[in-house]
């Protein structure tokens, strides 16, 4: 069946697209494009696929690819009355760290605009944080099996893929002209009424040397001590979660709320001891990647995250997660049951509990104490 047409409605207006969220909407959009519903189906659980529709019939298909000269591009691979110059698609493709988006129809290339420098920071930080992620992406995968293991101080092992994320992640930020802070370097002196950048190149290092997914990109815009924006891309799978304070957090393009689940994630455990279980929790999940921990509390997969049963967590481990948890209108509190603050120091070990609301979290630190 040929594809339907409605270019008569892809005029210079903005089109309100958004990225499909269920079934019904991906059986409206195969019906719009004359396909079958398999054809469009993993859309909804794949990273690497963007459905974008709206009430009107209009959709577009995007996937991620990689050009032959190595940049990452947002494909439009099937469409209805969209181009590749709608603001949803460009947001797509900014929100993938693609430097471009095209037309699978055609040849038809359009660059993905960085934010103009009069827009705000945290706009600014989430399209060059999505850029880094994207460039650690292919480090990472090129410096797999370097052969240039090493041990940190505090025993962890540090990897030649670790040194390779740092490289690609810091010039990605180093537009937004504001000091980044990384697990790979020292800590640079940050005065108190800036705002700073704190970045995880590759969360789960051990995760990623064994094959045991996930290991993840992580970072955060800080103010004023709290986490403002952040966005985590699990490496692993291409799962990310973005956003900011006073705009939401998103996962895969799709909005997302705490929830009171009975999953409560941890760190791994404490040498040579047991992690602890809350009396409130159903079941307790360990996965060795804490910026990814933190974003399950953000988007509702876990009820809420705990490590003070251990000696504590970095802050560049868990300051993407944060942002991510507080954009999202969640709650995390120190062991004196004060809101969390982060300090520009990544030596210092913090201690906390995350959760979707104050009364979830007061009632784990009770369970803890």
């Amino acid at each position: 069946m040929a594809e339907p047409q409605l270019e008569e409605r892809a005029g210079p207006g903005p089109l309100d697209l958004r990225v499909a969220t269920g079934s019904g909407q991906v059986q409206a959009a195969a019906r719009a494009l004359g396909v079958a519903p398999a054809a469009l189906a993993t859309a909804l659980p794949d990273p690497g696929l963007r459905l974008l529709v709206d009430d009107l019939g209009a959709v577009a298909l995007l996937r991620r690819e990689w050009g032959a000269d190595g940049h990452a591009e947002a494909v439009l691979v099937r469409r209805r009355g969209a181009r590749i110059d709608q603001p949803a698609v460009l947001a797509a493709a900014s929100a993938w760290g693609c430097e471009r988006v095209r037309d699978g129809r055609g040849d038809d290339v359009r660059p993905v605009p960085p934010p103009a420098d009069d827009t705000p920071l945290a706009d600014r930080f989430l399209h060059h944080a999505a850029l880094a992620a994207t460039r650690v992406e292919v480090a990472v995968a090129l410096a797999r099996d370097a052969g240039q293991d090493t041990t940190k101080a505090d025993g962890s092992p540090s990897l030649g893929a670790d040194e390779a994320a740092h490289l690609a992640a810091a010039h990605a930020l180093r537009p937004l002209g504001v000091t980044v802070l990384s697990e790979e370097r020292s800590d640079r002196p940050v005065p108190d009424e800036e705002p700073w950048v704190v970045l995880d190149p590759l969360d789960g290092t051990g995760n990623f040397r064994a094959g045991l997914a996930p290991w993840a990109f992580s970072a955060a815009l800080v103010r004023d001590g709290r986490p403002v924006a952040g966005l985590v891309a699990d490496l692993s799978s291409g799962r990310r979660w973005s956003g900011a304070v006073g705009a939401g957090a998103r996962r895969d393009g799709v909005p997302v709320r705490p929830r009171d689940a009975g999953t409560v994630v941890a760190p791994t455990a404490p040498s040579g001891s047991a992690v602890v279980v809350p009396a409130s929790a159903r079941r307790v999940r360990v996965t060795g990647c804490t910026a990814v921990d933190v974003c399950l509390v953000a988007d509702g997969a876990a009820g809420a995250w705990q490590n003070l049963d251990r000696s504590g967590t970095h802050v560049h481990d868990v300051a993407g997660g944060l942002a991510l948890l507080a954009a999202a209108g969640g709650v995390a509190l120190g062991p004196d049951g004060a809101p969390l603050r982060l300090r520009p120091d990544t030596e210092t070990l913090i201690r906390f509990v995350a959760a979707g609301t104050e009364q979830r979290a007061r009632e784990l630190l009770r369970e803890l104490a």
